[in-house]
């Protein structure tokens, strides 16, 4: 059947019209959140980090660095090949319950990639949750690996503190933060990330959004400084609007540092020579790639980094849960149990759902990730 001119551009002018629509529908959707506007970024203009727009690290950095491996990443990520960037096997756990845990004990529950619990002091905080089944807008990109998601909000117990890294898919998801939202008391994350919050109805008096070196006191015994970390931000079109951070959550027996997403850079041994030192150090290990090398450290700077904080313990994290590099999944874990040993702070490779106590230093940890393909 053949077509006249004038109905095939008719034809044409429909679909784009009808992609068009669709485009529109997809970016108001309430799951991509918004930029920051009124208030919130007379805030942010007032920061020295936020130039020409946009949000930068203190160091020149660059996303992409080469192409050498950015299209064999970008394939991968697409489409992951199992037993290489995924295991070919479900990933082990065990699953703690959190409601049942002794609160005066001092612990935390690692959920994979950068998600985790802390229970410090009796004070419960709750990072970067993400428990959809995929760490993306799209459903087909970014599928959490098979046995990772063990948790859902009914599991976890009321919050006294949220903190998010960064705007990223896999740092904050709007499904798992909105199932938690009546559990939450307190949320803490780097300038412009509230407009998010704000944007899905959360109450403006319990959100506190802060610039790099920024103290955020709780209370008597939680004091969480935001910190910098070499990075970038984004959940869609608008890249840096919002800033990325790292923070030290300082309580009256313990200092923890968490690095978020990010680069190697001179902050981290400035950070530990300021607090004097950390317990413990959960830090980015994972998702890199030397197109990228910039914006994720690869695991021996890693090991260095823990080094420059002085922390006592590493626990390494971005990891174990989605494929957004080439890498071999269990790359990270191999790479950064060798380049710790016979460093000062000693190792933690719990399984995912497993309580780490932070008090008992004769806790042990085995290979895991060895035991499947």
């Amino acid at each position: 059947m053949s077509i006249s001119r004038r109905n095939f551009f008719k034809l044409a002018g429909i679909t784009t019209a009808l992609l068009a629509m669709g485009g529109i529908g997809f970016i108001n959707q309430p799951k991509i959140g918004r930029s920051p506007k009124d208030d919130e970024l007379t805030k942010i203009l007032k920061s020295p980090h936020y130039v020409n727009g946009e949000f930068q690290n203190f160091e020149s950095t660059s996303v992409l660095v080469n192409k050498d491996n950015y299209y064999n990443g970008i394939k991968e990520i697409l489409f992951p090949t199992k037993g290489v960037t995924i295991p070919k096997e479900n990933i082990p756990t065990q699953k703690t319950d959190l409601k049942a845990l002794n609160p005066k004990e001092n612990l935390l529950v690692w959920f994979g990639h950068s998600s985790f619990y802390l229970q410090i002091d009796g004070i419960k905080i709750l990072v970067d949750p993400v428990f959809s089944d995929y760490a993306s807008p799209l459903f087909f990109i970014n599928k959490a690996f098979a046995g990772t998601n063990i948790y859902t909000a009914n599991d976890i117990p009321d919050i006294d503190v949220l903190i998010i890294s960064h705007d990223h898919w896999d740092h904050l998801d709007y499904a798992t933060i909105m199932s938690l939202k009546h559990k939450i008391k307190h949320i803490i994350s780097p300038l412009g990330v509230s407009s998010h919050f704000y944007h899905w109805g959360f109450n403006p008096d319990i959100i506190h959004d802060e610039d790099w070196y920024r103290e955020i006191k709780l209370s008597d015994n939680l004091k969480i400084h935001i910190l910098p970390s070499r990075h970038f931000s984004g959940r869609f079109l608008d890249n840096n609007k919002t800033l990325w951070a790292s923070f030290a959550i300082i309580t009256p027996t313990k200092k923890i540092f968490y690095s978020g997403d990010g680069g190697y850079s001179p902050q981290f041994r400035e950070i530990g020579d300021y607090f004097q030192g950390f317990d413990l150090a959960i830090m980015e290990n994972g998702q890199y790639n030397t197109s990228w090398a910039q914006i994720h450290m690869m695991p021996e700077e890693v090991a260095q980094a823990t080094m420059n904080l002085q922390a006592k313990m590493l626990l390494p994290v971005h990891c174990a849960k989605f494929a957004l590099s080439p890498h071999h999944w269990q790359d990270p874990f191999e790479r950064i149990y060798t380049a710790s040993q016979n460093k000062s702070y000693k190792l933690l490779t719990p399984l995912l759902g497993e309580t780490v106590f932070l008090d008992q230093n004769n806790q042990q940890f085995n290979k895991w990730w060895t035991t499947i393909s």
